[in-house]
């Protein structure tokens, strides 16, 4: 088969060489230039895929069979819309990666906790002796770990609407849809398109697979109607056919089941703030449809470590925490950070916008919040909602931000970097962003 590739980032480069491995002829094409991906050139060199950069030329399209498209790639791309009009068939990665894959996968999606649920879930899976990887989304293509794995091993695997949107028979045995709140409206157009999107992880769901939804997020649970599988929910109110929170302790109650089951105490999880406990029940739950028990869930959520970005603990400067959570590209993750801290915060704040609602952030503010440090793009923008609210300060970069912080926190106080909005304006991605902040705070005297 003839196969064009859409993107030299991760996602591409993975699926051009698991391509390359199944024997197919493959050409990757990257619209930015060679300039912009300084070990790429090499790294295909030396696999023997033909590639292009700078534009996605007719090259692309000559005698193509199939089309496999990295996550991002705008709908609208010239490549995508002539690929369309030919009527070439066009792939998502994460679909092109199931076609090998013979592992059991449990999958997670969702606007915010995608990240941290897949690694809880793997936590889980180990600290119980049953072996499980992390792939997708987080970070490690599902392309590069279908073809080197034990047949025993069960993939958790972060997947994003991106990803999503080009499946045809991805199908997880166990699909977890954690919250959908607008993100990602540039690519999606709508908020309703973005849900439909979502829904998909059950596309092609039956009667052996089971949708996680949770109950308390309105669209998340209108998943439910986009299934032919089995459906178990999770809240922080008390549901039949799941789990729940019952006076902060996890309970458990399926409709096999004539007992309650509490698994722990909600005190006993090992990672802070109210997201996270639904983050613990929803993977508490896919680790019970497979049999793990729940002494093995409760070790496992005392001991997690929390990921990397997100409400990650960099350094004590004198009495003051300075945290990491770079990973909140969005106002509803910047929410539940917020929500996280019972000393007043000191917000860093800012990057490049997505159609950003700052009103949606005022009640947190108001009770959490004690200054705002803006960055970015977005600086004006954030700097004009607050100023009315409380004591605002813009900074030309995260560096002047971090010493600005430095110079006004008091030990009462956390200084919290956690920016609502993308990294693209300033950094590569938001790992880069959290990388450089933490660098920052650690050369802090």
């Amino acid at each position: 088969m003839n196969i064009a590739v859409i993107g030299a980032a991760r996602s591409g480069l993975a699926a051009a060489l698991l391509a390359k491995r199944h024997k197919h002829d493959v050409f990757l094409s990257e619209s930015r230039p060679v300039e912009d991906f300084p070990e790429t050139l090499d790294f295909l060199k030396q696999n023997k895929i033909d590639s292009e950069f700078g534009a996605n030329s007719e090259r692309a399209l000559e005698n193509t069979d199939l089309i496999i498209t990295s996550p991002g790639v705008p709908r609208t791309a010239f490549i995508i819309k002539e690929a369309e009009k030919r009527k070439i068939r066009i792939i998502s990665e994460l679909e092109f990666a199931f076609w090998y894959c013979k592992n059991p996968i449990i999958a997670i999606t969702g606007t915010n906790g995608k990240t941290t649920t897949t690694s809880l879930i793997a936590h889980i899976f180990n600290k119980s002796g049953r072996k499980a990887i992390v792939a997708g989304n987080i970070g490690n293509p599902l392309s590069n770990v279908v073809d080197d794995i034990e047949a025993d091993t069960v993939i958790v695997a972060e997947v994003s609407s991106y990803q999503l949107d080009r499946i045809e028979k991805f199908k997880p045995q166990v699909g977890l849809i954690l919250n959908i709140t607008p993100d990602h409206l540039a690519y999606h157009g709508s908020l309703e398109d973005y849900s439909l999107t979502k829904y998909k992880i059950a596309k092609n769901h039956d009667e052996n697979c089971l949708l996680i939804l949770n109950a308390d997020d309105e669209l998340a649970s209108k998943g439910a109607s986009y299934t032919k599988g089995k459906v178990a929910y999770f809240s922080m109110n008390k549901v039949v056919g799941g789990i729940y929170n019952k006076n902060g302790k996890m309970c458990c109650n399926f409709p096999n089941q004539h007992n309650e089951e509490i698994i722990m105490t909600f005190d006993e999880v090992s990672i802070p703030g109210i997201h996270n406990a639904q983050n613990s029940l929803a993977a508490a739950l896919a680790a019970r449809a497979f049999e793990i028990t729940n002494e093995n869930i409760r070790d496992s959520l005392m001991t997690f470590e929390g990921v990397e970005h997100r409400l990650e603990f960099v350094r004590n400067i004198d009495g003051v925490d300075y945290i990491n959570d770079s990973k909140a590209t969005n106002i509803n993750a910047t929410w539940y950070a917020l929500s996280s801290y019972k000393k007043p915060i000191i917000w860093i704040a800012g990057g490049r916008g997505d159609s950003n609602d700052y009103s949606e952030l005022d009640l947190v503010v108001e009770k959490n919040v004690q200054c705002i440090i803006a960055i970015g793009e977005e600086a004006d923008n954030i700097f004009n909602h607050f100023s009315s609210m409380l004591r605002c300060y813009r900074c030309d970069s995260l560096e002047a931000a971090v010493k600005k912080a430095r110079d006004i926190a008091l030990p009462s106080n956390v200084v919290l970097f956690t920016p609502a909005c993308k990294s693209f304006d300033m950094f590569v991605n938001y790992e880069h962003r959290g990388e450089v902040f933490k660098e920052i705070v650690n050369k802090l005297t």
